[in-house]
């Protein structure tokens, strides 16, 4: 079993960029998919980014793509997404996700591993 636990949230203003941070422990970090979900207040959590185990292949919803970056680094058994030309509709909690398949994986359902969170809000 993995422990996920996440960092590099803040306050910034629009047009600002942030990186978070997700440490993993525990389990082979190299053998899971990884990701990152979100929750606005008063919305649906939502797929954000994912990557596969290898690094080489990714997957965006389309509000982000050309502005955050999902990456990993399997040595450090962190993954890190780069979020910048932030809006304020960006503004949630941000959730680092494992999943059992090597592939990219867009379905909430399908991770299995959640960290607690870390905190993002951009004003305007």
């Amino acid at each position: 079993q993995v422990q996920l636990v996440e960092s590099g949230g803040g306050l910034v203003q629009a047009g600002d960029s942030l990186r978070l941070s997700c440490a993993a422990s525990g389990g082979t970090f190299s053998l899971y998919g990884m990701g990152w979900l979100r929750e606005a207040p008063g919305k649906e959590r939502e797929f954000v980014a994912s990557i596969d185990i290898y690094g080489e292949k990714t997957s965006y919803v389309d509000s982000v793509k050309g502005r955050f970056t999902i990456s990993r680094d399997n040595a450090k058994k962190t993954t890190y997404l780069e979020m910048n030309d932030l809006k304020p509709e960006d503004t949630a909690v941000y959730y680092c996700v494992a999943s059992q398949r090597p592939t990219t994986v867009n379905f909430i359902h399908d991770f299995t591993y959640w960290g607690q969170g870390t905190q993002v809000t951009v004003s305007s």
